[in-house]
């Protein structure tokens, strides 16, 4: 398991950023929300995303982290630099410490991820079998985290809009700082 910092320290892709964070709740659910605006960048980023080549990195792109206290993910959504929205990247963790300045979870290698139109694939597979036979992660694990995919894909499924409210609100949140 990788433990990742909100504030991307150390992220060699991104030289220069501003970053927020603030503590918030939604339907009585509380968040840890950070805002990353990337001011100057080594070079861009294209992923693969359910098919289709997305940039997710470049100069004045944003991500919006959500980090929840209660839930074994947490969802990045990426915004280019006219706040159109690229992807949902969830990650699945197996931990999330919601401190102010030091924000981070601890990451279990699988991820799903999501385009605006709801359309989702599951990533990172061969990630997570190689810490598992390198003796990184258990068996339990690995068993865990797909449960948690699982469920994430099922919620994609079942509704959609509640990541898009939710990032919606937590969006509105961070730019009133």
């Amino acid at each position: 398991m990788k433990i990742k910092y909100l504030d991307k320290r150390g992220w060699r892709r991104l030289l220069k950023s501003t970053y927020d964070e603030k503590l918030t709740s939604f339907n009585g659910e509380k968040f840890l929300v950070s805002l990353i605006d990337m001011k100057e960048i080594r070079s861009p980023l294209v992923v693969p995303v359910v098919n289709k080549e997305v940039k997710v990195v470049d100069k004045d792109y944003k991500w919006l982290q959500i980090l929840p206290e209660a839930r074994k993910y947490s969802i990045t959504v990426m915004y280019n630099e006219k706040w159109e929205k690229l992807q949902y990247y969830f990650d699945v963790n197996t931990q999330h410490y919601l401190e102010l300045g030091n924000a981070r979870r601890k990451d279990i290698y699988l991820d799903v991820l999501a385009l605006p139109d709801g359309q989702y694939e599951l990533v990172d597979e061969k990630d997570i079998h190689r810490a598992l036979k390198n003796n990184k992660i258990t068996k339990a694990d690995k068993d865990k985290a797909y449960s948690v995919a699982e469920h994430i894909m099922a919620e994609i499924e079942k509704d959609f809009s509640q990541f898009e409210k939710l990032a919606d609100y937590c969006l509105k949140t961070i730019r009133k700082q």
